[in-house]
């Protein structure tokens, strides 16, 4: 039994969708298609979920979001068109837009998520629509219905254990189920969404539900890639890589799949494959458990912009306990969260996003730091992009950081941190914003 999900990109049209009713209907073990909402349907298009929440935004503001939503039902109706389907399905889409951006605003959380929700909700209804008119048995059903209850938790929205269970009984489901992405249902009965590109993870929460084989994700890509094609000219394709380097490159900038969509078909032991709906026959990605380490140390490098660093020396820092956790505490008097913490015996450096660092909080941090904890040094670096250089195989590799190392040097590119978890899956590099390309064309380089 497999659960496939398609992103926005496979359904951004009713030649798109057609493909995916091909996809789903020539393999009769897959039973649960998880749907995303309609995404761009060329480079200068909009998403779908885009024109949702600024339409929200405005009404928030008490501007009229009607124009947008009519975009929305336009964009929908266009779908339906070139798929042939009734006009009682885009009436009915129109009347859920319509008493969303017109419904209870008390909550401006609560009415943003509901309307973004429907994105994904509305996309799984016409689709369920078109399998039907095409002869074929299919339900919609609502993550509500199917009992995908989350914790009512703003910006970290989780699954509830509980869920598992409840979503095992869409097996009594006749035909295919065709279920909406991205969101779930608080015990209060309120709509929450999971963070953006939200629909791998409720793939991965559904593959574990229903204990599926293999968790199909189809997108608009034959493979990952060892590095992004945007920077290095045709890359190498990864057959198949583990949960954890998939997780570290993910986490890393690698946005074919979602870092937090993993973690269900993890602990199932569900595989993933990663395939292109535009090319069902490309042989795609699998993310397994483990593999065989045959391709050399190396697997993919990945990296992200946008971080900043707070080195922190203290003479004898080793020696005075507990001086790890008042920092992290004047950071936490901030909201502010670190990314990684490498130290030395005197020094020690936050890695953070550096857009949390707003107004004169950045000030404020370094001024508490310096007269609370006595530190001799406080210095801050801006514009840092990581990258992230990941693989099984080095664990099992001698002189694999040397390698890396001397390949930046020979780049003229200035390390400005380096870190290694003890897991040695991974090893991070921090470097300046403008040698963020020219460092991985250096790493690809050296190591495939």
């Amino acid at each position: 039994m497999k659960v496939a999900k398609f992103g926005g990109s496979s359904l951004a049209s009713g030649e798109q969708i057609k493909k995916v009713f091909e996809i789903v209907t020539v393999d009769s073990e897959r039973k649960f298609v998880v749907v995303s909402a309609p995404g761009k349907r060329n480079s200068d298009d909009i998403k779908v979920t885009d024109l949702l929440i600024e339409a929200a935004k405005q009404q928030l503001r008490g501007d009229n979001g009607e124009p947008l939503i009519e975009d929305v039902v336009a964009r929908y109706g266009n779908i339906a068109k070139e798929l042939d389907i009734s006009e009682e399905v885009i009436t009915a889409i129109r009347e859920n837009l319509q008493a969303l951006l017109h419904a209870d605003q008390s909550k401006p959380k609560r009415y943003l998520d509901a309307l973004k929700a429907s994105g994904e909700d509305n996309n799984a209804k016409l689709i369920a629509a078109y399998f039907h008119r095409c002869g074929v048995e299919a339900q919609y059903v609502n993550p509500k219905q199917a009992g995908l209850i989350v914790s009512d938790e703003d910006g970290f929205t989780q699954v509830l254990p509980e869920s598992y269970d409840r979503l095992y009984n869409l097996h009594d489901v006749p035909g295919i189920v065709v279920f909406p992405g991205f969101f779930g249902y608080t015990l209060d009965g309120d709509v929450l969404t999971f963070s953006r590109s939200g629909s791998d993870i409720t793939g991965s929460i559904l593959a574990n539900g229903v204990k599926a084989d293999l968790y199909e994700n189809f997108t608009d890509v034959d493979a990952v890639y060892a590095v992004n094609p945007n920077v290095v000219h045709n890359p190498k394709g990864i057959r198949e890589l583990t949960y954890r380097e998939m997780r570290e490159l993910s986490y890393a900038g690698f946005s074919v799949f979602h870092d937090e969509a993993l973690i269900p078909a993890f602990r199932a032991g569900i595989p993933v494959h990663i395939q292109n709906t535009n090319n069902p026959a490309a042989q795609g990605t699998r993310i397994v458990s483990t593999r065989d380490n045959t391709n050399g140390p190396v697997i993919g490098i990945a990296s992200d912009k946008g971080f900043c660093s707070i080195y922190v020396s203290k003479y004898l820092m080793n020696r005075e306990v507990g001086f790890g956790r008042k920092l992290l505490h004047i950071l936490e008097d901030y909201g502010v969260a670190y990314e990684h913490i490498p130290s030395g015996i005197d020094d020690v450096t936050l890695i953070l996003r550096q857009d949390q660092m707003k107004g004169d909080s950045e000030k404020k941090i370094i001024t508490r730091i310096m007269q609370e904890l006595h530190a001799d040094e406080v210095i801050v670096e801006h514009n840092l992009a990581l990258i992230m250089v990941v693989g099984e195989g080095m664990r099992h590799n001698v002189g694999t950081t040397a390698r890396a190392s001397k390949a930046l040097a020979d780049a003229k590119v200035n390390i400005e941190m380096i870190n290694q978890g003890s897991s040695e899956v991974s090893m991070m590099f921090g470097v300046k914003e403008h040698s963020e390309e020219t460092a991985i064309r250096a790493l690809y380089h050296e190591f495939f």
